[in-house]
């Protein structure tokens, strides 16, 4: 089964914590504070494999979360990081963020991309001794890694692309002028995934053509099977426009070149301006009237015409001559440019919300989440952190303003105190 869209989460790992330790050795008083750094978490790291031609696998697994740094350690002893997740996908899949549609990747290269960036270890406690305060006994926990929904989608990477209608013969041609073996039948939709095949000019040049399963009318509103491959036409350099001249399948060759075309700009306006030449197929069915009539439309369009037989092998090399040709003057293939991450504003990272119910001040805030977690309550110097925290926040500022009053219960995510003023 060709698969070429898929949604999955991807999570990294969460850094490890550090740790509240303090040295013991005989002899030695007063070690001091000792406690090690958390490790770091795992990232989750995109590769191109060209033993892969479809996103099935994404179908069956749709969570892919790395692992977590490790904990720090007495005697300064920094906890291990934890291994990278490589997931490994078709070459010419683009990635998208599928909360806000933006490109995170696109994996034409041979180059990794790191998706998802694991979170850093939280610092030990050796780090917060100091003149005034010689026995910290907190740290700080490790950062979460980064989590994205994610969209897959397989976009193939050709330099030639053959549209048109069902059964007008793009599938033979493609087996004439390559060794790809696409299946061939005198019925509609015998193409169900797209087939690429590399076109041999000589020892050191070739191109690769990708045979699209046939469109109709109103593919790119989702009519027929071509929408679900529209995509993969989005890349290439070049399209062979292939026409049944001969009429076999009782339609105009002139209103199919047309329909088809309004499709492609339907689907995408850039697209509709890549460059195209006509194949007129099926000539040796054809009369030289019907042959003509096409040739004058076309050729009034400024548009290179070709009149071959794919299934007699006729007119086929001048026409790969002519797509080499052309070829030999377009930019490389299209890929996509990650695009930058929208930037939040200071106020919306740290934003919180405060309610008051039965005489309890409940503020929820997401980012103190972390900073929660290093708070020990028999500590004075930890507490003296938090106040800090919450003073720096504006959280202090918004409980009076909600009238919060001398030993009144304020609960910060669950962690109950009550408020000295």
């Amino acid at each position: 089964m060709f698969v070429d869209k898929a949604k999955i989460h991807i999570e990294a790992g969460r850094g490890g914590d550090g740790a509240v330790s303090f040295h013991r050795e005989k002899y030695v008083a007063a070690g001091g504070p000792d406690g090690g750094d958390g490790g770091k978490g795992g990232d989750v790291i995109f590769v191109a494999d060209d033993s892969f031609s479809s996103l099935i696998s994404f179908r069956y697994q749709r969570k892919y979360i790395a692992g977590n740094g490790e904990n720090g350690a007495a005697k300064r002893c920094t906890g291990k990081s934890a291994p990278d997740l490589v997931i490994k996908v078709p070459r010419g899949t683009v990635i998208r963020e599928a909360e806000s549609g933006r490109v995170m990747a696109d994996l034409s290269g041979d180059e990794p991309v790191v998706l998802a960036k694991g979170g850093r270890g939280g610092k030990g406690n050796q780090h917060f001794a100091s003149s005034t305060r010689q026995v910290p006994r907190f740290a700080k926990p490790g950062y979460d890694g980064e989590k994205f929904d994610v969209i897959l989608e397989l976009k193939l990477l050709a330099d030639v692309g053959l549209v048109g209608f069902p059964n007008v013969g793009k599938s033979t041609l493609i087996s004439v002028v390559s060794a790809a073996k696409p299946k061939i039948a005198n019925y509609h939709f015998t193409t169900l995934e797209p087939v690429l095949g590399v076109v041999k000019l000589d020892d050191t040049r070739s191109f690769v053509m990708a045979d699209i399963p046939g469109l109709i009318e109103g593919a790119a509103e989702g009519a027929g099977l071509g929408h679900e491959f529209l995509r993969h036409v989005e890349r290439c350099r070049l399209i062979v426009h292939v026409l049944d001249v001969s009429g076999s399948e009782v339609r105009d060759p002139i209103e199919d070149f047309e329909k088809i075309n309004k499709e492609l700009r339907n689907f995408s306006e850039e697209l509709s301006e890549c460059p195209q030449i006509v194949a007129a197929n099926k000539a040796d069915l054809a009369d030289e009237a019907q042959i003509e009539r096409l040739r004058t439309y076309i050729t009034e369009l400024g548009l290179p015409f070709f009149v071959i037989s794919a299934a007699a092998a006729q007119g086929t090399k001048p026409l790969i001559q002519e797509i080499a040709r052309t070829l030999d003057t377009l930019p490389p293939v299209k890929r996509f440019e990650p695009e930058a991450v929208p930037e939040k504003a200071p106020e919306e990272a740290k934003r919180f919300e405060i309610t008051v119910e039965n005489g309890v001040y409940l503020v929820t805030a997401p980012f103190m989440e972390p900073i929660m977690r290093t708070v020990n309550p028999d500590d004075w110097s930890s507490l003296q952190y938090f106040e800090r925290v919450l003073r720096s926040s504006g959280i202090i500022d918004a409980l009076v303003k909600a009238g919060v009053q001398e030993n009144d219960t304020v609960a910060i995510n669950g962690f109950e105190f009550e408020y000295v003023d």
